[in-house]
């Protein structure tokens, strides 16, 4: 929040923020964008779309994500047309800068999505979350993080639906794998990769003596066989094996062996899939995790041997620990790429990751 002393001030940023503005207004090809929701609202009427349930959720997605973009855009474009008409009212001082201070979030979210011009940035995303060690006190670990980003991506009304899950023994959650539909949701979520570090009293010891847990979060991009022409995957070198689920899904998964598990023969890779009632709903679901694992194992590859990117690509191990998380004896979290750090643990855990994520962003693009 800018807090600006005089109305000279105020004027004067209202100012820069219209040349900035302008800048950007330039760039963001607004007719490009409505002749894309013309033709994709188009397609949404052809009475055949749902036949491919997939094909059609993707056009739907799309479509949304185009027209709440194109409808903050024009937002935007109406507020700093109001704040410069009006720059010069004193009486309206106090408005004017509320108002300012909105249109300044508005302009650096779309600032922000010019750092994302990576290949799959505007994917969705799959998101998966391993206790490491730490036994239960991990686990627990781990159902914390899957409610932080649950609550992350509430936040950026992207939707997210369960494609594994693992329950603790004891308590908490030993892995689980989420998919995280949004437009930019793999470009914003693709630096949380790596090892999550919790400090904090034990709440499953009687002396609450200090514990230290770890988690591992690997972000992949949703990805079709158009999306990796190069990546075939041959059904010959595909292990299909499939059991009950164990997790949540209702009655009928428990009584039929909906649940998946896939393992690529050539390179070891394993991915299993039972969130879904039905097992070709699973398939696919594991076909897709599978998939995006290839694409990091080669993206992994070609990096060891070609070292092009400014910021190290570094795949997700437990030798790439990104985050710290103390609650005890002191509250910090600190990013330890980027130093950004608050004492708000509460608001971090509840989803509040945007100065965590979007500073990773800029440094890396920088």
């Amino acid at each position: 929040m800018y807090t600006l002393a005089t109305m000279q001030d105020l004027t004067q940023k209202i100012s820069e923020l219209k040349a900035n503005f302008a800048n950007f207004a330039g760039s963001f090809n607004l007719h490009t964008k409505k002749d894309e929701i013309a033709k994709l609202t188009a397609e949404s009427t052809d009475p055949d779309l749902w036949q491919d349930q997939e094909h059609a959720k993707s056009l739907m997605q799309k479509l949304g994500d185009l027209k709440k973009e194109v409808a903050e855009f024009e937002e935007l474009t109406k507020l700093v047309a109001a704040l410069t008409e009006f720059s010069q009212k004193e009486e309206l001082k106090d408005d004017l800068e509320k108002e300012y201070n909105r249109a300044v979030g508005l302009l650096d979210k779309y600032r922000l999505t010019t750092y994302l011009s990576g290949l799959y940035d505007e994917k969705n995303a799959i998101l998966s979350i391993h206790a490491g060690q730490g036994g239960t006190e991990a686990m627990d670990w781990v159902s914390m993080l899957y409610r932080m980003y649950l609550r992350f991506c509430e936040r950026s009304s992207w939707e997210t639906s369960i494609l594994d899950m693992t329950p603790g023994e004891e308590a908490g959650i030993k892995s689980v794998t989420i998919k995280v539909g949004g437009r930019f949701a793999y470009g914003y979520l693709k630096r949380e990769a790596g090892t999550h570090r919790l400090v904090r009293q034990s709440p499953f010891n009687a002396d609450k003596l200090r514990q230290t847990s770890f988690a591992l979060v690997e972000v992949l991009p949703e990805l079709s066989q158009v999306d990796l022409p190069d990546i075939e995957i041959k059904d010959e070198d595909l292990d299909w094996q499939f059991f009950r689920a164990s997790s949540q899904g209702g009655q009928n998964v428990q009584k039929v062996s909906s649940a998946v598990r896939l393992k690529h023969l050539p390179t070891g890779l394993v991915v299993t899939a039972q969130a879904e009632r039905f097992q070709e709903q699973n398939r696919k679901n594991a076909l897709d995790l599978l998939r995006g694992k290839l694409w990091l194992l080669a993206k992994a590859k070609e990096q060891d041997t070609k070292k092009e990117l400014k910021g190290q690509y570094r795949p997700a191990s437990w030798g790439t620990q990104i985050r710290s998380y103390v609650l005890h004896p002191y509250k910090m979290v600190k990013d330890l790429r980027t130093r950004v750090e608050t004492a708000n643990c509460e608001a971090v855990l509840d989803g509040d990751l945007d100065d965590f994520i979007e500073t990773e962003l800029r440094e890396v693009k920088e």
